[in-house]
């Protein structure tokens, strides 16, 4: 919701200062249809590789504040909302509580995840289901629309 791309802008940044620089592998932003929920505007997505020193429970919980900051409310699954950052993976660590599942469970059902992450790292092997991230993108029944959105890549400053 609201200003899509400025908003990318500033996620990335609070990105940088509160989790972790942002390596040179970043996706172009991608526009999707709406997954879940579909009766909504259309989102903008994008992948980072983020380098952290934060474990992954610190990092939810700044990646929470992040989207909080960003105007965020939790009000209603897969509704419309400013900003959503997800954990898809931490390395090859799995975890799953209540609080947190990595990889993230919705990973290999999900167009708009996979073809931002086939871009940056097509030969990352899933840690659960021991597969590519190409083969898993190349084997989705998600047939929602992804397609790169016009400004392609945002530069991410360093």
């Amino acid at each position: 919701m609201g200003e899509r791309f400025e908003l990318i802008k500033k996620a990335q940044n609070l990105i940088q200062e509160k989790v972790g620089s942002i390596s040179k592998a970043s996706s172009s932003i991608y526009e999707t249809a709406a997954w879940g929920e579909e009766n909504q505007a259309d989102y903008l997505n994008q992948v980072l590789v983020v380098d952290t020193k934060l474990n992954p429970f610190q990092l939810l919980q700044n990646i929470h504040q992040i989207e909080q900051s960003l105007g965020r409310k939790r009000e209603k699954a897969w509704g419309p909302r400013t900003m959503d950052i997800d954990i898809l993976f931490y390395d090859q660590y799995i975890c799953n509580t209540p609080q947190l599942t990595i990889p993230h469970p919705h990973i290999s059902k999900r167009r708009f995840v996979l073809t931002p992450l086939a871009e940056i790292n097509p030969t990352f092997i899933h840690p659960l289901l021991n597969k590519s991230i190409q083969n898993l993108l190349s084997h989705c029944e998600d047939t929602l629309s992804v397609k790169k959105y016009k400004h392609l890549h945002t530069p991410v400053k360093s």
